[in-house]
């Protein structure tokens, strides 16, 4: 195990306006993410060779999969797709909100099925970047069949976050950033049917929740969005560790690395007061630490 160390470094300072969906391949051994906010971008980080490649995204682009194929799985403003990166094409395979022009999908993982899993929300960047309103919770819950069979499995939802399933896959958290709170719900993976939802976290004066992981030992990592942090709890919902971020508004995070042993994690740059800039001017970037724990290998998209 790599030594203990909670002191979090920027390993490229990418100066993403909304940084999100960040997972680890470990076929490639690189780290994939977005910058959501257009114009939007498809990343992917190489730690070793420090290799940066990005694509250019037709609309904003919120979560990823890895497919046995090569392709990945992305959910975006207008619907779910499939993007190839040998070509850079973004195609489109599904459309499940499009009576609902004002909403957009946002944060999504994959179960150890290979089912993906998402929320969507009422849109809240404009085109020129700009903060949009959220006057009510348009957003549900969405999980994807390989197939692209979509069911409908939770709602109303404010801002949609924090996807992510505990080591054995019997547990779904799921976040809605709008009312401060981490869900759980038990998870059927024969069936795909979730029941017994209760609150796993509503912890208050750390921020908002935004995207998460689970750690080998069953312990949800959560990015907090204007808390300049991440918070590992325990599986009862208890604070376990708190390990700090150079940047104010922390979005998701990701353990990678060849022993899966780094949390890597993305920051937003996007509407961030100047002075916030001036004290942390790496904010936007992809930051890193070693926690002394290891993650758990990410499920491709079984479609």
């Amino acid at each position: 195990m790599t030594k203990l160390s909670d002191q979090a470094t920027c390993v490229l300072d990418c100066q993403d306006k909304l940084g999100e969906g960040i997972f680890w391949c470990p076929k490639e051994q690189v780290i994939y993410w977005v910058d959501i906010a257009m114009p939007s971008f498809l990343q992917r980080y190489n730690p070793v060779t420090a290799e940066h490649k990005t694509w250019a995204m037709p609309e904003m682009i919120t979560a990823l999969a890895k497919r046995k194929d090569g392709t990945l799985f992305v959910t975006s403003h207008h619907g779910l797709n499939f993007f190839d990166p040998q070509s850079g094409t973004l195609t489109q395979v599904a459309t499940p909100e499009a009576h609902l022009p004002l909403n957009r999908a946002n944060d999504g993982s994959s179960d150890p099925r290979g089912r993906f899993w998402y929320g969507s929300m009422t849109n809240n960047i404009a085109d020129d970047g700009s903060d949009l309103p959220i006057p009510s919770s348009t957003g549900t819950l969405y999980r994807v069949e390989p197939d692209l069979k979509i069911v409908a499995m939770d709602g109303p939802v404010g801002i949609s976050n924090g996807t992510c399933f505990s080591p054995e896959g019997s547990i779904l958290y799921f976040a809605d950033t709008m009312a401060e709170t981490i869900y759980a719900y038990d998870l059927d993976l024969d069936s795909g049917d979730i029941s017994n939802k209760r609150v796993f976290s509503n912890l208050k004066g750390h921020g908002y929740p935004d995207g998460s992981t689970v750690d080998a030992e069953g312990y949800v990592w959560n990015a907090r969005w204007e808390a300049a942090c991440v918070i590992r709890f325990s599986p009862d919902g208890e604070i376990d560790r708190i390990v700090n971020i150079p940047a104010s508004r922390v979005t998701c995070c990701a353990f990678g690395g060849a022993n899966l042993d780094e949390l890597y994690v993305t920051t937003s740059r996007m509407n961030v007061d100047p002075s916030e800039i001036e004290k942390h001017p790496q904010t936007g970037g992809l930051f890193a630490l070693t926690p002394g724990v290891r993650g758990l290998p990410r499920a491709m998209f079984a479609g």
